[in-house]
């Protein structure tokens, strides 16, 4: 049997073999993430108070309508995870805004159940459109190969989100 010899192109030595990186740390990933996130955060916000009183808790709130349909308030404020006087007045003024109406839960007439109007669901379409525009400005900045490792991150982030809703729609996960 003939030794390899290192001279010779295409040759493998273990001085030639770099391994491969090890996984990063979920601690590491999470804090890259959650900055990364912080900063996109301000772009997908949009100038505040180009569309009225509507500030991202009260977006939030239109969300989980558009998402899951009608709801007590209760269910909200848990979907939300913030506190029912505060989701109680939340409601108030996304009544009196008009993005939102109020029925009687048919079954409990003492409960109300809260709906997205048509006014409401306009509204978080235009608000989404207008941050996914920005968003792909700042992607357009992005190199190609920065952009396919970015397509390529999409489902492990897709799952991630879609891990987040579950919890918050199940207190007992959390």
């Amino acid at each position: 049997m003939t030794a390899l010899d290192p001279t010779t192109p295409g040759s493998v030595t273990p001085e030639s073999v770099t391994p491969s990186p090890a996984a990063p740390e979920s601690a590491e990933l999470a804090e890259r993430l959650r900055t990364a996130l912080q900063h996109l955060l301000p772009a997908l916000r949009g100038a505040r108070g180009g569309h009225g009183d509507l500030t991202p808790s009260r977006q939030a709130a239109l969300g989980a309508l558009a998402t899951h349909g009608s709801m007590r308030i209760s269910t909200l404020a848990t979907r939300l995870g913030i506190a029912l006087p505060t989701t109680s007045r939340m409601v108030e003024l996304l009544d009196a805004s008009g993005w939102i109406e109020r029925t009687p839960d048919p079954e409990d007439r003492r409960a109300s159940l809260i709906t997205l109007t048509d006014t409401g669901r306009e509204l978080l379409r235009t608000v989404r459109h207008e941050a996914a525009t920005r968003l792909a400005t700042r992607i357009d900045e992005l190199s190609a190969e920065e952009r396919q490792t970015l397509h390529a991150a999409l489902p492990a982030l897709e799952s991630l989100a879609a891990d987040g809703s579950a919890a918050a729609a199940d207190p007992e996960r959390q």
